[in-house]
């Protein structure tokens, strides 16, 4: 795999990470609205805690 192709799939595992991550706060909060659950993404991300 050359080094592009790394930096690719390292991305979509990223992408992959944090929708998976807002699915499951979702199912975790049914009452939390769409910034609650993008902002809480964002923090988990952000300081690696989660």
């Amino acid at each position: 795999m050359s080094p592009a192709q790394k930096l690719r799939a390292a991305e979509r595992l990223y992408h992959s990470a944090r929708q998976l991550k807002k699915a499951a706060l979702r199912a975790e909060h049914p009452d939390w609205n769409d910034e609650t659950i993008r902002q809480a993404v964002r923090d988990i991300f952000l300081y690696a805690r989660g």
